[in-house]
């Protein structure tokens, strides 16, 4: 073979493997292109089943409708973000195994949740505060949270019961009780309302005849009932949950022990007319955190949910969920990273005074914002969530009723003292 023939053979297999080598490079993603795409995960730890399931169920909707909104807007950091639902069984243990899932296994940069009071605390304490990663609960309510030592990482878009028990105080004596009879859920919510209420409504003149705490699952709830009516109050006050909650609401029917009922936030349930029956609910009050209707962050957020998932129902704490998961992704956002520390230093920066406001949904133009190094300041569906040095927010409450088998809005307000 000639020395040219050598020449032209080596230039050739050169040329080819360049050739390959180019088209390789232009057919397979970088890693930098790679990475941009690898989702961001955000846990959603709620009560899909279990005695808060009605509430755990559409707060995943809530969930999902965010983060749909801003995927569709380009995702997160140019990621898209991802929801890793798990189920905590309204129980404390299972919640913890669960949350450890979520941060050792699904490695998520923040979960939304838990609902229940008595199951966020221990999944803080023992899950995400020690592995430092955020979590916001929409739902638990207990003033206990207020005062936990947790570094900063626990956060709710839902105000406490010390402002509950007031509202519902002020709801009670506007309707002219006077003696009351309180049977609370032990856990945490239950005795945090419980005694916020008691304190509120003696304070405004009332009186409580008897405080009873209930445990959730007995078959029979009669004995605590019998107790409740000494003293002769004019209604019972149930702070519980729907699933013991329609029980108990049946045996003191039966026994002819109460006929006229008081309700917080985790009795309103419409499922519960049909399993006590409308008629016996008929006039029964409650109270509940509820934005203003009339707000335009709200509606813009009704409307985005009744295109996704038909007509909004009654139940609380899906906008909570819902701007749980919208200022988490701001949050991240804003930090231009998922780690947890970095996330929890920026969640008062999206969600806080100052900076030009940001509605529900509008994605694409806080994302605009934070590039230019402008302040951005979120006003949720579920009210302003101005973020307190223990991460609380304030809020409104609603004044609710049983007309005719469904719940009905008298009134949204802010207690008063």
């Amino acid at each position: 073979m000639s020395p040219m023939h050598k020449l032209t053979r080596r230039a050739f297999a050169t040329a080819a493997a360049l050739t390959a080598a180019a088209l390789v490079t232009t057919l397979l993603p970088s890693t930098a292109q790679q990475a941009a795409q690898t989702p961001i995960k955000i846990g959603a730890l709620l009560s899909l089943t279990g005695d808060l399931q009605a509430y755990g169920e559409n707060c995943l909707k809530g969930i999902k409708l965010a983060l749909d909104q801003i995927n569709a807007a380009g995702g997160v950091l140019g990621s898209p973000i991802q929801v890793v639902e798990a189920d905590d069984q309204t129980s404390a243990q299972p919640a913890i195994d669960a949350a450890q899932r979520l941060v050792n296994v699904e490695k998520v940069a923040a979960i939304v949740g838990a609902l229940g009071s008595g199951i966020t605390i221990p999944v803080a304490t023992t899950v995400t505060v020690p592995s430092k990663i955020p979590q916001i609960s929409p739902a638990s309510t207990a003033p206990t949270i207020t005062t936990l030592d947790d570094n900063g990482f626990l956060f709710r878009t839902v105000p406490s019961d010390a402002f509950q028990g007031v509202a519902l105080a002020q709801i009670t004596r506007e309707e002219n009780l006077e003696r009351l009879a309180i049977i609370y859920i032990n856990n945490d919510y239950g005795k945090g309302l419980a005694d916020s209420f008691k304190a509120a409504f003696e304070k405004r003149g009332g009186t409580i005849t008897k405080s009873v705490p209930y445990e959730p699952g007995q078959a029979s709830y009669r004995g605590e009932l019998d107790q409740l009516k000494e003293g002769d109050p004019q209604a019972l006050v149930l702070i519980g949950y729907p699933e013991n909650g329609a029980i108990i609401l049946r045996q003191a029917l039966e026994g002819g022990l109460f006929d006229r009922f008081v309700f917080t936030d985790g009795m309103r349930s419409p499922d519960l007319a049909t399993q006590v029956g409308a008629d016996k609910l008929e006039g029964s009050i409650g109270t509940s955190p509820q934005a203003l209707t009339d707000s335009k962050a709200y509606q813009i957020f009704a409307e985005a949910y009744k295109a996704a998932y038909g007509e909004l129902p009654p139940t609380p704490y899906i906008d909570t969920a819902y701007d749980a998961a919208f200022v988490l992704a701001l949050a991240i956002q804003k930090a231009g990273s998922a780690d947890g520390t970095a996330i929890r230093d920026a969640l008062r920066q999206v969600a806080n005074p100052p900076g030009t406001e940001i509605l529900p949904g509008e994605w694409a133009k806080a994302v605009e914002l934070l590039k230019k190094g402008e302040d951005i300041d979120y006003t949720g569906a579920s009210g302003s969530l101005n973020f307190d040095e223990n991460g609380d927010v304030a809020g409104t409450f609603a004044h609710w009723t049983f007309k005719g088998g469904q719940i009905v809005d008298l009134k949204v307000f802010e207690p008063e003292g």
